[in-house]
């Protein structure tokens, strides 16, 4: 279930934040600093193939073509009592690169000795000046799409100039209701509050499957960072927070603009790299105690197949890569 730092000092924690009403309020990242140049090799992203937030960075990686520019460490899928842990035996996961830490916080105290906080994914690291400069998703996904591009092997933009207060609005309108919504369900602390969260998420789900049978993306007909902050909640939703988080009204493949649209997305140049579904269900299924309190990690579903035709090429799109 993980802990939080605490003057610098970790303390276990079983509960999640909640306000008087029961409902779900996530903690505001610690660290929001900008980087004036994105040099190739200075900075190390810290993530997890579980997490969707982080899984929006390492998605714009792959994308981008920063595989070289950007190493990435890996953490362990399981976050038990000590939070987030470098586990190197296990498959597709890292040792820690810049000091050999066990546990991620040790990440944290290492820039902050008496930080106090949730200890999150994903983190930049400055490998020159050795401390955290961002751990907020949203920045990160920004800053590599602007910043680090022209170190990757793709040319195009995910953010580009003249598109960007659309793609924000999409990506907070999405935010809330879904991106969030999820865990507002999941971690609702009274009936009514879970049933506010479930009622606002599948409002917003109808109306992006709608939205989506008249067009291929979710700013039009190109590829957006929008479309990377949709994917990695619905990637997980069907084997996940359907079950788990109690969002049982319809799957994502019970959609057919939506579930083409992921499958769509799924299928692109290295996105299928990011997604790890023994990651996604072990993280969930084994980290939350008080949802799933033996850990026993589902085996369906049977019938996920990310692979299947997308059956979207009626709709018109543009190459983001030659923008």
């Amino acid at each position: 279930m993980g802990g939080v730092l605490r003057d610098g000092h970790w303390v276990k924690k079983s509960d999640w934040e909640q306000g008087e009403d029961g409902s779900f309020e996530r903690q505001a990242s610690s660290f929001r600093d900008d980087i004036a140049e994105a040099q190739p090799g200075r900075y190390l992203l810290y993530a997890s193939l579980a997490c969707p937030w982080a899984c929006r960075v390492l998605m714009v990686r792959a994308l981008l073509g920063l595989e070289r520019a950007l190493p990435v460490a890996i953490v362990s899928p399981l976050m038990g009592d000590d939070g987030w842990a470098f586990d190197p035996a296990r498959d597709r996961c890292d040792a820690d690169p810049a000091f050999g830490a066990e546990f991620l916080r040790d990440i944290y105290t290492a820039t902050r000795p008496d930080f106090t906080g949730r200890v999150t994914v994903p983190v930049l690291w400055d490998l020159n000046r050795r401390h955290i400069v961002n751990n907020e998703s949203s920045d990160l996904i920004r800053m590599l799409a602007t910043k680090f591009s022209s170190l990757g092997n793709q040319g195009g933009s995910l953010y580009p100039s003249a598109q960007r207060s659309e793609i924000d609005a999409a990506i907070e309108k999405i935010y809330e209701p879904i991106n969030n919504g999820v865990y507002r369900c999941g971690f609702a602390g009274t009936q009514v509050a879970y049933e506010r969260a479930f009622d606002a998420l599948y409002e917003a789900l109808d109306e992006h499957d709608d939205m989506l049978s008249r067009q291929r993306y979710l700013c039009g007909d190109t590829l957006t960072l929008a479309d990377i902050c949709m994917f990695t909640t619905l990637i997980r939703f069907d084997a996940v927070y359907y079950v788990h988080f109690k969002c049982n009204g319809r799957r994502i493949d019970d959609y057919k603009s939506l579930s083409g649209y992921v499958r769509e997305l799924y299928q692109l140049p290295g996105v299928a790299s990011t997604v790890d579904l023994d990651h996604i269900k072990t993280h969930y299924y084994r980290s939350h105690p008080h949802l799933n309190p033996k850990g026993f990690v589902p085996r369906g579903p049977l019938e996920l197949d990310f692979n299947r035709p997308h059956e979207r090429d009626h709709l018109p799109r543009q190459d983001w890569t030659s923008g």
